[in-house]
């Protein structure tokens, strides 16, 4: 059953600790170190280098299931990052071969259906390196990349997100054919049952592990995305229509021709109301395109907002 309590800065993080005990592997995940005394989680994190909002952000949604945190765009990536990459290596390096070495110990090498066991369960090791060092290999780095200000054309988080599937099926048919069908001694029924725990543990854990990706990670680096696009937009824009003392300069007739325009007169129009002759207007819409290197009705509109020739309301968009 979740703990509905929505933990603050402001709260001891042993108080937190002892209402949830199995936050203490996440604790390492975050590099935060054990020894901090009666200090609050604003506090601890801080002195550890941890950001505040991030790790309560995670705890809170691993501990009750609280999605609905106040400032999506303050949850700290690199921090995400650090997180996710300590958390494989715990369960790679050491959750892992633990319970195989548990497992090993607890059935006899000689019996048929153990060994089958054995084989079940390095299959499953296997498919789960196999994800998590695709994370390593592929989305670390794209997000990496990200960070740095750039946005590669041959991944997103669209394409990881479809990869993104549950792996541990294999751990469950596991831990159900242990339970089912394998007889035991007392002595090894006792081994059995305690490495079926872990394996319980484990699986919550990576359940765990994968909803932190699907709704704090994943969404955190769609909104990376989205801003580092809207970004590249406005600078396109921006390089498109340069201001003017970075161009040739126009003159006040090609001025009045662009407002004239905008405002959606024809050239016969434009020569009538500047007093000017058709082929005028013509040979200053020439020139205007030259300068500015903008072709379309479209642009010089835009080059017209932007540079205070025309209010934006006057324009018939």
């Amino acid at each position: 059953m979740k703990d509905q309590k929505m933990y603050e800065p402001d709260d001891k993080l042993i108080s937190i600790i002892s209402d949830n005990y199995n936050i203490l592997q996440s604790l390492g995940s975050f590099g935060i170190n054990l020894g901090f005394g009666d200090k609050t989680v604003k506090e601890v994190c801080e002195d550890q280098g941890v950001d505040t909002y991030t790790f309560l952000t995670v705890i809170n949604f691993t501990i009750n299931g609280y999605r609905d945190y106040d400032d999506a765009a303050r949850v700290s990536v690199p921090t995400l990052i650090h997180y996710l990459q300590a958390s494989h290596a715990y369960y790679l390096d050491f959750q892992l071969p633990a319970i195989r070495k548990q497992l090993n110990d607890a059935l006899d090498a000689s019996d048929n259906l153990a060994r089958l066991i054995m084989k079940l369960y390095d299959e499953y090791a296997q498919s789960i390196r196999k994800h998590m060092k695709y994370e390593e290999q592929m989305v670390f780095p794209y997000v990496q990349e990200l960070q740095e200000g750039r946005v590669p054309t041959d991944y997103n988080v669209a394409t990881y997100s479809k990869h993104h599937t549950q792996t541990d099926q294999k751990l469950r048919e596991l831990k159900n054919i242990i339970i089912k069908y394998l007889p035991t001694d007392g002595l090894s029924n006792n081994k059995l049952t305690a490495t079926l725990y872990n394996i319980y543990n484990c699986e919550t854990w990576l359940q765990e592990h994968a909803d932190v990706e699907e709704q704090i990670f994943i969404p955190a680096i769609r909104r990376m995305e989205m801003k580092l696009k809207q970004n590249d937009v406005s600078v396109k824009i921006s390089n498109m229509i340069k201001p003017a003392v970075e161009q040739e300069m126009l003159s006040d007739r090609e001025r009045d021709v662009i407002v004239a325009l905008v405002q959606g007169m024809t050239n016969k129009e434009i020569a009538d109301h500047l007093n000017i002759s058709t082929n005028t207007v013509i040979t200053h819409r020439r020139n205007i395109a030259r300068k500015l290197q903008i072709h379309s009705p479209a642009g010089l509109t835009i080059y017209a907002i932007v540079n205070n020739l025309v209010d934006i309301s006057s324009v018939k968009l």
